[in-house]
């Protein structure tokens, strides 16, 4: 009799140890992560540091598995894929959506002339990252945080020389978002079409010039092979950042603890990325600087009416876009905080 209880006794902690378990697993977390890459740093690197980070913080509780642009859905259309739930994640450009609402732009980077260290400090000390949280819930359905940076971009890969606001006019021009408009009011003939299609434009003159990405970004895609300029500094897109977006019910399903390590991993990978695509810049630059490329640096003029410029097209939408204009505002101010900044800084690179 003592022994059949003995069984009984392991049979029914075997059952429970079995139960637990199986209760552990299904509270484990698969999810799928949507982006807009083909390939390069921001897939190969930026995406897959994030997922790996979110395996790492949660003990494994939650995985991602990353997909290339254009598997789960449209590349350029990744915020409808997570809202769908197709993916649970994505890792986004935010700026992707600006037909939608154009306040995408302030927090993707434009010509504000934030560099990319100014806008980690607005993010995480100015309350950039609670508004970002904010208006992607609001506008969107969806809880995202930055989790890369952008460095500052090259201005053109040009087969005209471009220095002045005069060389701009009729320049016609591959590019997308808010410097599409901005371009335009400021002569140039601009024109949208997918990265994959940049070099053999540029190569058959079918464009005069083209703006990507940072060096880093740019020297994979050859275009200083077949545009003989090189356009510095690149005021268009001063600096920015890429997003992860979640899926708002796969977001109510982790606990508490789960989503603040999923955004502190967001915020260990912009750190992460910055260190990484920063010194990746200074060799991709470096190249540029032997090669056969002409540097051309734009004129203090032509720097100061793009400015101009970009602070009247903030005027417009922030005078009929409340969001545009809640970004706007925490924008300016920290930019006002930022003027005392170089009286006791060093610039980065050391004084020349």
């Amino acid at each position: 009799m003592k022994r059949i209880k003995k069984l009984a006794v392991a049979m029914m902690v075997t059952v429970g140890l079995s139960s637990l378990s199986a209760v552990a697993v299904a509270d484990q977390k698969r999810w799928r992560m949507a982006t807009p890459w083909s390939g390069g740093p921001w897939l190969e690197r930026d995406a897959k540091l994030y997922a790996d980070r979110v395996n790492q913080l949660t003990g494994g509780d939650v995985s991602i598995e990353v997909f290339p642009g254009g598997t789960l859905g449209s590349a350029l259309r990744v915020t409808n894929t997570v809202t769908s739930g197709v993916a649970q994640i994505s890792h986004n450009y935010i700026n992707y959506d600006y037909g939608s609402d154009p306040t995408t732009a302030l927090l993707a980077g434009h010509s504000s002339g934030l560099t990319p260290e100014e806008f980690m400090l607005w993010m995480y000390q100015g309350g950039g990252v609670e508004l970002y949280e904010e208006y992607r819930l609001d506008k969107f359905g969806v809880v995202a945080f930055p989790c890369a940076i952008l460095g500052t971009e090259i201005f053109l890969h040009s087969n005209k020389r471009v220095e002045t606001l005069e060389d701009f006019q009729g320049l016609r021009l591959r590019t997308s978002g808010a410097w599409s408009e901005l371009a335009s009011r400021l002569g140039a003939s601009t024109v949208v079409m997918a990265g994959g299609d940049i070099y053999s434009a540029l190569e058959r003159g079918v464009i005069d010039a083209a703006e990507w990405g940072s060096p880093e970004m740019n020297r994979p895609t050859g275009f200083q092979d077949v545009a003989k300029y090189v356009i510095l500094p690149g005021v268009h897109q001063s600096g920015g950042f890429l997003e992860c977006q979640v899926n708002s019910r796969a977001w109510d399903s982790l606990t508490s603890e789960q989503q603040e390590i999923l955004r502190l991993a967001g915020k260990l990978t912009v750190y992460e990325t910055w260190l990484a695509s920063s010194f990746a810049d200074l060799e991709a630059y470096q190249a540029l600087l032997d090669g056969p490329n002409e540097i051309v640096q734009l004129s203090p003029e032509f720097i100061a009416t793009i400015m101009d410029e970009t602070r009247k097209w903030e005027d417009e939408y922030a005078a009929s876009n409340e969001w545009f204009a809640r970004v706007l505002n925490s924008q300016r101010e920290f930019k006002e905080k930022m003027v005392v900044w170089t009286d006791y800084r060093l610039p980065i690179g050391g004084v020349k």
